[in-house]
């Protein structure tokens, strides 16, 4: 399973906030034994969202988006998903009946903040969503996720981002298994190991510099006996600290 990310938001482009939920999504849809294909990160701008969606639709087999959801002027995510589906935005009763509990406990809990600056949400624009979308009630936050397709759509906020896909990481469940050999050899002492486990054995293999002194030599691959046979070949030929 391929999967593609994209975060949006014109701060992230900025700097003014760094981009934690790709990183954060590539691990945990790696971990479920999916592949990461692609990662990118687009402003606040409707159509080309809608373009790189619309293209990714096709090319992937799962697209993650994080960001533009909401009812501020700059959200604009789930518009554009309407129109990649050309799908009206439409309120489910449930999902509007969520974001109003959760309004209310948010004025409950903090009423000298809302009768100081005259706190009034649009409801429904914070509850819409692409007509035939699954719904994620969110549980963190205000605004909903959604999946519509392959297309799964969550808030840009980490907290609630991370709620909402730990309800559907089983959906990302794949065959990839990884094990991860840290060794204190210089990456340029193993490249002819390197190319001689990735032509014997049906894995990939990743040399990463890590900190603390110990490189990294990651082995992936659909077929688990594989990869355990690739690391067994590598433990001999090259000087492993430990083996995750």
């Amino acid at each position: 399973m391929k999967t593609a990310i994209l975060t949006v938001g014109d701060e992230v482009l900025a700097g003014d906030t760094p981009n934690t939920n790709a990183t954060w999504l590539a691990e945990q849809i790696t971990a479920h034994g999916s592949t990461v294909a692609r990662i990118l990160t687009l402003p606040d701008d409707r159509q080309l969202i809608v373009e790189t969606v619309d293209d990714w639709n096709d090319r992937f087999d799962a697209v993650v988006i994080t960001g533009g959801l909401g009812g501020t002027h700059d959200d604009v995510t789930v518009d554009a998903l309407a129109d990649v589906f050309d799908r009206e935005l439409v309120v489910d009763p449930a999902v509007r009946e969520d974001v109003l509990e959760t309004a209310a406990a948010y004025r409950d809990a903090n009423p000298d903040l809302v009768a100081e600056h005259d706190l009034d949400l649009d409801l429904n624009a914070w509850a819409s969503l692409p007509e035939g979308a699954r719904a994620i009630i969110n549980p963190e936050g205000l605004c909903p996720g959604c999946v519509l397709g392959t297309v799964y759509a969550f808030p840009g906020a980490p907290a609630e981002m991370q709620a909402l896909f730990e309800t559907v990481a089983h959906e990302f469940d794949g065959d990839v298994t990884s094990r991860t050999l840290y060794t204190p050899q210089p990456e340029g002492s193993m490249v002819d190991v390197l190319a001689g486990v990735r032509e014997k054995f049906d894995v990939q293999v990743g040399s990463y510099p890590d900190t603390g002194g110990l490189n990294r030599l990651k082995v992936s691959g659909e077929d688990g006996n594989a990869v355990k046979r690739a690391v067994e070949w590598l433990e001999i030929r090259v000087t492993v600290d430990r083996v995750v």
